[in-house]
């Protein structure tokens, strides 16, 4: 039942690959991840949920091989919300689905929980606070200083830099100094961006994120919701050591206040940004926690 193995599935107008583990009929667990990241990522949670009874299914975010590149070039956190929609429908989750997303998978975990609230029974999203809390972090100075990466994405040199060794680079910043070896997880994130096709459509993300022309009107209810309080609570968990966003600036309190009431919000000790590689046990504690009420 813990066997993890690959499928694909047309959703939205793209195929999506994924992995996934249990029970065929078993509720729908959705794995969302991020940048500069890959389904793999949850391969520690995937298992505990196929134990639980869960279909967990980790798909490639858009653009990020094997799933096709949007001819659209749709990459704003609407078209990710969309997305975990269409997934949901196309893969047969019913409403006690759950829903999980990290980095830019919580921004299409909150607002897929608010634009069809009817599908999910669960939420939960870590390393990146709604976005109310999120806006007011960024402009801390030692944040700014963080996200760098994010202003060199909107420039002409973003193709060019995004490379094994800027991608190891940002494992290295975010993760704690532990000596863990995370070479296998940065493989599979180059297996990702093995185009320049996918590399573009990873810093498509960012450029949406800052210039409003990119935005595609199709998605645009969708893009709305993933920045209001929804009415589903919230599982959200952040990395005590996060180095690229820091628990300095992330008010743990705003954020429960940001949040639908019935939340809850965890802070994981030694966990870095990847806190589902760097704690699992401890964040799948706080997941299958959260599952089991």
């Amino acid at each position: 039942m813990g066997d993890i193995t690959t499928g694909s599935v047309n959703a939205n107008g793209l195929d999506f690959g994924y992995l996934t583990a249990g029970p065929e009929d078993g509720p729908l667990a959705l794995l969302l991840h991020g940048f500069p990241d890959s389904p793999h990522t949850w391969r520690h949670l995937m298992p505990e949920l196929a134990a639980a009874g869960y279909r967990a299914v980790a798909p490639f975010m858009r653009g990020y091989a094997p799933t096709s590149v949007p001819a659209d070039e749709a990459y704003q956190s609407g078209a990710l919300a969309a997305d975990a929609v269409a997934l949901h429908e196309a893969l047969g989750g019913g409403s006690d689905a759950v829903v999980v997303g990290h980095d830019w998978g919580a921004f299409a975990t909150y607002g897929a929980a608010n634009v069809a609230p009817d599908r999910w029974r669960k939420v939960v999203a870590m390393s990146v606070p709604p976005v109310s809390v999120m806006t007011t972090a960024f402009f801390d100075y030692e944040q700014l200083k963080r996200s760098f990466y994010i202003f060199v994405f909107q420039t002409p040199l973003a193709e060019v830099a995004l490379n094994r060794a800027f991608v190891e680079g940002l494992w290295r910043d975010w993760s704690p100094d532990d000596g863990r070896d995370r070479s296998a997880d940065v493989d599979h994130v180059m297996d990702c961006l093995g185009t320049p096709a996918n590399i573009a459509a990873a810093i498509g993300y960012y450029r949406a994120m800052l210039d409003p022309s990119r935005l595609v009107d199709r998605y645009a209810a969708a893009q709305q919701a993933t920045t209001v309080m929804g009415e589903l609570p919230v599982l959200y968990l952040h990395g005590a050591e996060d180095g690229c966003l820091g628990p300095d600036v992330v008010d743990m309190d705003a954020v429960r206040e940001a949040l639908p009431p019935g939340s809850r919000t965890g802070l994981v000790s030694g966990a870095g940004h990847f806190l589902q590689v760097d704690r699992p046990a401890e964040v799948n504690e706080h997941i299958l926690s959260w599952l089991s009420v």
